[in-house]
């Protein structure tokens, strides 16, 4: 069996350097927000060149509380409209939710299936505040004409790279990112952070992260509790220095499915510059998804769907869509996650290069 993502085979290669941290950790008897935690925060910020990050809970924390963040300064109020692709994982619609504001739902480019600025710009109204790009399956958004129609409107301008760990990102703009073991830069539990070059935004996150207290006891807003741990956070320093040699592994595993897939059937992701991509997830399209995904899982290929419901389609966000969405539905129905990670070989890669052009759909 080639599974989708062996993380047991991806974490082993660490083992011997996990438990020394395990045992850092527990000399130092400190597992709160401590160096490991800072020195990790360090570490990233400097990969994404940015001045801070601010480790936090989870993917999801990390974008309600930038989001929460903005409406502590004054930049948002509570109600204010976030355009956000209709085709994102759920956690981006939950986060923007949880900090008070409304997502404004638009299409995804159906080649990139990266937020349009073509649908965002026609769902601009005087409602709208507020951007929320997210780099779908590791792939660098459009940024540069998007980060213009923000300037146009005065709007300010998210990043969601949950998925895009260590791509070079366009601009300064304030980025929220997941490190849930799956991802290419996966910690060993749940654990996110927020990154940004802006000061105010940085020391707000810090606060509401943290029971809204700049020290102990002492609480200067009605924040909450989602501290990045310190024992992930070592976990983390561990994997980080490997990610850019991952990535680049990961790429041309890409490259090599670019080249050798050849069916009718399957169409390929279309990829603008390789370099700005992260391939997080490969993702092919085909109008007969079921019957290839239960193919290759008979020749022993795992595959997955990212993501088989629509968020829009969930009963957690009923009546959230005003428009049809038939591009974002469409790509719900027809996308297939192939096996793409720093330990599948080339010659697993064959194999499954071999039964896809074999598929008899």
């Amino acid at each position: 069996m080639i599974p989708f993502l062996d993380l047991q085979k991806i974490n082993a290669r660490y083992s011997e350097a996990y438990h020394q941290k395990l045992d850092e950790v527990l000399h130092k008897g400190w597992f709160i927000l401590g160096d490991a935690v800072q020195q990790f925060e360090s570490e990233f910020a400097s990969l994404c060149g940015a001045r801070y990050a601010i480790g936090v809970g989870n993917g999801l924390d990390a974008i309600a509380l930038l989001l929460r963040a903005y409406i502590q300064l004054g930049r948002l109020q509570e109600g204010d409209g976030i355009i956000v692709p209709a085709n994102t994982y759920i956690a981006t619609i939950l986060g923007i939710q949880q900090a008070g504001l409304v997502p404004v739902l638009v299409e995804p480019d159906p080649v990139t299936f990266t937020l349009c600025s073509i649908q965002a710009k026609r769902a601009i109204t005087p409602k709208v505040k507020g951007i929320m790009v997210v780099h779908l399956y590791g792939q660098r958004a459009s940024m540069e004409a998007l980060a213009a129609l923000a300037e146009e409107h005065q709007l300010a301008l998210f990043e969601d790279a949950a998925q895009a760990h260590g791509i070079s990102f366009f601009g300064s703009y304030c980025k929220t990112f997941s490190f849930y073991p799956g991802k290419n830069l996966g910690a060993l539990g749940d654990a996110g952070a927020v990154v940004t070059d802006d000061p105010e935004v940085a020391a707000q996150v810090r606060l509401l992260r943290n029971y809204g207290s700049p020290e102990k006891y002492v609480h200067t807003l009605p924040g909450t509790n989602s501290r990045l741990d310190e024992l992930q956070a070592a976990f983390l320093q561990v994997r980080l220095p490997h990610l850019l040699d991952e990535n680049e592994h990961r790429r041309q595993l890409a490259a090599r499915y670019a080249k050798g897939i050849n069916h009718p059937q399957i169409q390929l992701p279309q990829v603008a510059d390789p370099s700005l991509h992260a391939f997080h997830l490969y993702v092919i399209r085909t109008p007969k998804r079921e019957a290839l995904q239960a193919y290759l899982l008979a020749n022993g290929i795992q595959t997955m769907i990212h993501y088989p419901i629509a968020p829009h389609k969930q009963a957690a966000l009923q009546n959230i869509a005003t428009d049809a969405l038939p591009v974002t539905e469409q790509l719900h129905r027809e996308v297939l996650s192939l096996p793409i990670s720093p330990v599948l070989t080339f010659e697993e890669q064959q194999v499954i290069i071999d039964c896809l052009n074999a598929f008899p759909g």
